[in-house]
């Protein structure tokens, strides 16, 4: 079954949340459920059998136009976009993040999708997350966009999930990756893009998004078609072969 993190941990935590819905999670061959309070409608992955719902949906989510403040993945005039809300520390996160690692191998070296990333950390559930996305942009200030999406790529290599992470690993990583890093260090101390990071939660509310991994595959005639949670690379390319042939 496809799985997302919710935004926030239920009251069972005694961490309060902006919303959060019941999820079935499949680990090692098992399902386990977990149940959560929600305080909104109930949101899943689409199946197989309402992708058709998900589509006729699709042009009434209100994400941020995407321009040049944005980190994209590919050509930024590809004929499709697909803008992910994500959270560093949230397993099913990283799993989605291979799966669009795949897309990209697929797609993006003949231009036809970009892939945008935007951070929604879930602070109630992991509380490292918006410190790491923080990293991530002190890390596109001195290297570009290339060094934004190699540490990304590193983050979600080395984390456990679930707060794993050693936050005093951040710089390290900053340096391996050829970043100076005093400068490393003084950005991130220095919260100077924790602002940001507060403006992309918000366009992820606006979005739709209740939980992470959560993307909008925006489509050439500019309609938005909803993927909730991390759907298997099948599940995807279908999505956006359907994108593709839009007129």
């Amino acid at each position: 079954m496809d799985t997302q993190e919710p935004t926030s941990s239920s009251q069972d935590t005694g961490k309060s949340q902006s919303f959060a819905v019941p999820f079935a999670v499949v680990a090692a061959g098992a399902l386990v459920a977990f149940a959560i309070y929600s305080q909104g409608p109930t949101a899943g992955a689409p199946s197989g059998d309402n992708k058709a719902g998900a589509a006729a949906v699709a042009g009434v989510f209100g994400a941020k136009e995407i321009t040049g403040e944005d980190h994209v993945r590919g050509n930024p005039d590809a004929q499709v976009k697909i803008i992910e809300y994500s959270d560093l520390e949230c397993p099913f996160c990283k799993t989605f993040h291979k799966t669009m690692i795949q897309v990209m191998s697929e797609y993006g070296n003949d231009g036809k999708v970009a892939w945008v990333y935007r951070h929604l950390p879930l602070d109630q559930i992991h509380a490292k997350a918006r410190k790491e996305a923080e990293a991530t942009e002190c890390a596109a200030k001195l290297g570009g966009n290339d060094a934004f999406w190699r540490y990304i790529d590193k983050i979600f290599e080395v984390t456990p999930s679930n707060d794993g992470l050693d936050l005093a690993k951040l710089p390290q990583i900053a340096q391996d990756l050829g970043l100076d890093r005093g400068a490393f260090e003084a950005c991130l101390s220095g919260g100077e893009f924790a602002k940001k990071i507060d403006e992309q939660m918000k366009d992820a509310a606006a979005a739709g998004a209740q939980g992470t991994p959560y993307s909008l595959i925006i489509t050439k005639d500019g309609k938005s078609i909803p993927i909730n949670g991390a759907l298997p690379y099948p599940s995807v390319k279908a999505m956006i072969d359907q994108a593709l042939s839009t007129k």
